[in-house]
């Protein structure tokens, strides 16, 4: 009897990474406590862990309501969402990825919040171009590795982007340190998750 053996192709190519849901997150708390947002498979998306979501908004329990809000390095979504959940009257989401910014989309839409949440697929550093009102309260949580988190700052921190008395949450690699704020601002909490740190500040009255 002749058996005959089926060798798979040899191949160099890499396995593109997926751009479809593989997991999600959990809206801590508001008028979606408890909803799940799908996240892509994506390598550079993280989203801010729960534990993490939690204690941030804990420190800006009295500040998110009616606040227009920046998540400029949007991903998941997830930092924006949790603020819309909470009563913000408007956010912005910035994402490069066009797969990620299609997700937030449709999750605005399936959460009845396409009115509220606004979707700009491009680059944080091309997005000033289009700012339009200062906001009262940003979220910084660029990739880990790169000098977007300082370029951010020093934008958000220039011609009036942040309202007086405006938040700022920040988030890098623990190994960067507490993150240097501008003049004109103050750091009010600093913290350490794992390899994360989180911390918050404000922009003097």
């Amino acid at each position: 009897m002749n058996f005959t053996r089926i060798i798979p192709p040899v191949t160099n190519r890499r396995t593109p990474p997926r751009t479809g849901p593989s997991h999600s997150v959990r809206i801590i708390g508001g008028a979606w406590r408890g909803r799940r947002i799908p996240v892509l498979d994506h390598p550079e998306l993280r989203p801010t862990t729960d534990r993490i979501r939690e204690t941030v908004f804990n420190w800006l329990r009295a500040d998110v309501a009616g606040a227009r809000a920046l998540d400029l390095f949007a991903g998941s979504g997830a930092l924006g969402l949790e603020a819309l959940s909470r009563g913000a009257a408007e956010v912005v989401f910035v994402e490069r990825s066009a797969a990620a910014a299609a997700n937030l989309r449709a999750q605005l839409e399936r959460l009845g919040a396409a009115d509220r949440g606004r979707v700009y697929c491009g680059d944080a550093d091309a997005y000033w171009r289009d700012a339009g009102a200062a906001f009262d309260l940003a979220f910084l949580d660029p990739p880990f590795g790169s000098d977007a988190l300082e370029r951010a700052i020093e934008r958000l921190a220039s011609g009036d982007r942040l309202v007086r008395g405006g938040l700022v949450y920040l988030e890098a690699a623990r190994s960067a340190g507490v993150p240097a704020v501008p003049s004109g601002w103050s750091l009010l909490r600093s913290r350490f998750a794992g390899e994360v740190g989180y911390h918050l500040a404000r922009r003097e009255r």
